[in-house]
C-alpha cells in the first residue's frame, strides 16, 4: 500500500511538507481566485458568490465577504447562513474551519489552523501541521481577533476585539484579552425566539 500523499497528511492532522508541488498548486489556485474576486465591483454579487462557492469547501448563498480576505486553500473552510467577514480577514485553513450560521466577523480577524512543531529541527525541515478550528452558530468575533489552530467556539458567544483565542472558549460568554478568557456568561434566549 502507497504512503499517504502531503495533502492527505495535511488533512489527517500529520506533520506534512508544506512545499509539496500538490499543495502549492492548491495555495495558487486559492490566490488566483481571490485576486478575480478582489477585483470585482461591489455590485457583481452573483460574479462574486461564483467564485466564492467554486473557491471554498461548501457556503451559502447569503454570505457576504469584504474583499480582500485570504485563504490558503479555500476548499477547508465551511460557511453556515448568514455569514459576514469585514475587510481583511485570513482563514488559513490547512485544516477545516467550519463555521456555522448567523456568525460575523470584524475586520481583520485571522483564524489559523496550521502549527508549526516546537522543535527548531523539525521546523528546518519543512514540517507543519494543522488542527480544525470550529466556530458554532450565533458568533461576534471582534475586529483584529486571533483563533489559533485546534479551537472551538461556542454557540452565541462573543469574542472581544483584539484578542488572542488560545483555548476553547463556552457557548453564550463574553471573552476577550489576550490570552482570551471569559469576562462573564450571557444570557441563553429562549429557542422560540424569532431569529431575523
Amino acid at each position: 500500500m502507497a504512503g499517504l500523499t502531503e495533502k492527505e497528511k495535511m488533512l489527517s492532522g500529520q506533520l506534512y511538507y508544506s512545499n509539496d508541488p500538490v499543495l502549492k498548486r492548491d495555495r495558487d489556485h486559492a490566490i488566483s481566485k481571490t485576486r478575480a474576486y478582489h477585483n470585482l465591483p461591489p455590485e457583481a454579487t452573483k460574479a462574486r458568490l461564483e467564485i466564492l462557492e467554486n473557491l471554498l469547501g461548501s457556503c451559502e448563498p447569503d454570505v457576504e465577504i469584504v474583499p480582500p480576505f485570504h485563504c490558503d486553500y479555500g476548499y477547508n473552510l465551511h460557511i453556515g447562513h448568514h455569514f459576514y467577514a469585514n475587510t481583511n480577514c485570513v482563514f488559513l485553513d490547512c485544516a477545516e474551519i467550519r463555521i456555522g450560521n448567523h456568525v460575523f466577523l470584524g475586520p481583520n480577524v485571522h483564524i489559523y489552523t496550521a502549527n508549526h512543531p516546537l522543535d527548531p529541527e523539525l521546523r528546518k525541515q519543512g514540517l507543519e501541521n494543522a488542527f480544525s478550528v470550529i466556530i458554532e452558530d450565533d458568533v461576534w468575533i471582534g475586529g483584529g481577533t486571533i483563533i489559533n489552530a485546534g479551537i472551538t467556539i461556542g454557540r452565541g458567544t462573543t469574542i472581544g476585539s483584539g484578542s488572542v483565542v488560545t483555548r476553547n472558549v463556552p457557548s453564550h460568554v463574553l471573552a476577550a484579552g489576550n490570552p482570551c478568557r471569559i469576562i462573564r456568561h450571557l444570557a441563553i434566549p429562549p429557542r422560540n425566539t424569532p431569529v431575523s
